[in-house]
């Protein structure tokens, strides 16, 4: 039997943790709903541990979205900045976030806080990454001398989540859509961490029996609802624990990115 993974009662925790009296400012240039309604949950979330949160629209064109950015790094008063995704078009993460203030970016955005993250230096994680290793160490999921591997290389999970992993002392592979025969390599893995964006792609023939499964996706289902990256159904049973979507990850991320705004308060 497969051991639910849940990330309630850590991010109950978490936020219990909290110190109240940060301010977080969330730039948000975009009409996504999904990304609108996330925004929202962070905004919620924050009011119920004593984190106040700024809504910030500066409008679509990078310049300005630049500027709203250095001004709030700048400010004395704010002291978590976060760029909320997807970007209007014309405008990369990559460059926008380099104006995000190292010590204020709460969300590991900023390319500096990644290369920090590499060279092992204090630096932000971004919340998703940090959730993961949040859970596996909630759950204690030995990490040492043990095979991770990570399906997604972007900034944001895989990249960041590979370092946190090797400074684990876990000995990672970071797979992605030119790596061959995918199965082959997945199915070594003690830990496996699935962050592509495509609902279901993780099935049976991925895990290795007795394999800890951390699920990141969100896909949207046509019924409104969440979908994970991994097929539960088809891995019942055969993984040894397996996070759920929604109810794993996500609640954990919040809770994470809430941590580092009032860190990055002291």
């Amino acid at each position: 039997m497969t051991l639910s993974m849940p990330g309630k009662e850590l991010s109950a925790a978490i936020r219990a943790s909290i110190t109240g009296g940060a301010r977080l400012a969330v730039v948000v240039a975009t009409e996504d709903e999904a990304a609108l309604w996330y925004v929202r949950s962070i905004a919620k979330a924050a009011a119920a541990v004593g984190i106040a949160c700024d809504i910030v629209e500066p409008g679509p064109e990078a310049g300005e979205i630049r500027a709203t950015l250095e001004r709030l790094s700048a400010d004395p008063g704010v002291h978590g900045v976060m760029l909320q995704t997807p970007l209007p078009g014309g405008a990369r993460l990559q460059d926008l976030a380099s104006a995000i203030d190292p010590a204020k970016d709460v969300d590991g955005a900023n390319p500096l806080s990644l290369g920090r993250l590499a060279a092992g230096l204090p630096a932000f994680a971004p919340a998703t990454a940090g959730a993961v290793m949040a859970l596996l160490d909630h759950y204690e999921v030995p990490l040492e001398g043990r095979r991770a591997v990570v399906v997604g290389r972007s900034t944001v999970v895989g990249k960041p989540l590979a370092h946190l992993l090797l400074d684990r002392n876990a000995t990672v592979t970071v797979c992605h859509s030119r790596t061959r025969d995918l199965p082959s390599v997945t199915a070594e893995a003690d830990v496996l961490v699935a962050a592509v964006g495509r609902a279901g792609m993780i099935g049976a023939e991925h895990v290795k029996p007795g394999a800890i499964v951390i699920d990141v996706g969100t896909n949207p289902t046509p019924e409104g609802g969440l979908a994970g990256d991994v097929d539960a159904a088809a891995v019942e049973g055969r993984a040894g624990g397996l996070t759920p979507v929604p109810g794993g990850v996500g609640p954990v991320t919040t809770a994470v990115l809430l941590r580092n705004v009032s860190l990055a308060a002291t």
